[in-house]
């Protein structure tokens, strides 16, 4: 199975970001990738953290009466494409109107809404040149959610949780499991992501290798990659990951889209030649 992962340099201007989401996501699926990737703050990159609370969307299914138009994109590409679709992050209205939940949408071959992942760990950075506080704008979630992609179990996440591995052991089935997260391991680690330059090239494909490695489990990254309009340089790498922690793809910068094949053999190879997900005791 091929599975891509969607580059992207989002702007400020959403109808730009879905027009360049929507004809990635047809290059990927002319490719025949089956599962494709959109990064995080794919639909919008503003100038300010709270131009998030302008384009916040309703919570719910995409066919729903009033779903916003990034919903619907996200849903009729899934559709038209024949093609499981993870959706990066949008901003989906929580019950605090000054905030909003960043939300991991997923959508089926049929156009449904199949999972919906809101970001728990919140971003703050303070190096004296850069700042970022995404809580100012952000609600955490609370759960980890993975899900059924056709034969697959997919894990989500987004960006920042990437440094927390309790959350990785939750989406496979550890000790202690709470959410909507069944028993037993995710054969993929979704990770869309908007990695800063700098702490991007100090940890980026360091943190994912880990993550499959650790879980072993195939690790899919899309990153937001380039000089933005708003001025944030994001890091990109968007890169997929196997569970021996080879990286079989990789885009430095720019838009674009990195495919691998998904090998169930390979899964089962490396678990059954080294146990270590049976050997947990904590």
């Amino acid at each position: 199975m091929k599975i891509a992962a969607i580059q992207m340099v989002s702007t400020a201007d959403v109808a730009q970001n879905l027009e360049a989401a929507r004809r990635l996501v047809a290059e990927a699926a002319g490719r025949g990738a089956e599962l494709i990737g959109l990064p995080e703050y794919f639909c919008l990159m503003g100038r300010r953290d709270a131009d998030k609370l302008a384009i916040a969307e309703p919570p719910g299914s995409a066919d729903a009466p009033g779903a916003g138009p990034i919903q619907q994109m996200l849903s009729s590409a899934a559709r038209e494409h024949g093609v499981w679709l993870m959706g990066g992050t949008l901003p989906i209205q929580g019950s605090d109107p000054s905030r909003v939940w960043n939300a991991n949408c997923v959508y089926a071959p049929d156009g449904r809404l199949a999972a919906r992942y809101d970001k728990i760990h919140l971003f703050r950075f303070d190096n004296g040149r850069e700042h970022y506080d995404e809580g100012v704008a952000i609600q955490p979630g609370s759960a980890p959610v993975a899900m059924q992609a056709g034969e697959l179990k997919v894990g989500l996440s987004v960006c920042y949780d990437l440094r927390f591995p309790e959350l990785y052991r939750a989406l496979m089935g550890a000790v202690g499991a709470v959410g909507n997260v069944a028993n037993g391991p995710c054969d993929v680690i979704a990770v869309p992501a908007a990695f800063t330059h700098t702490t991007g090239l100090a940890h980026w494909e360091l943190l994912l290798r880990a993550r499959a490695v650790e879980n072993q489990a195939y690790v899919i990254a899309p990153a937001q990659g380039g000089q933005h309009e708003n001025g944030r340089r994001t890091f990109g790498h968007t890169m997929i990951v196997d569970p021996w922690g080879q990286v079989l793809g990789v885009l430095a910068e720019g838009e674009g889209v990195v495919i691998a094949e998904l090998d169930p053999a390979r899964l089962v190879s490396v678990r059954r030649q080294l146990p270590a997900l049976e050997h947990r005791r904590l």
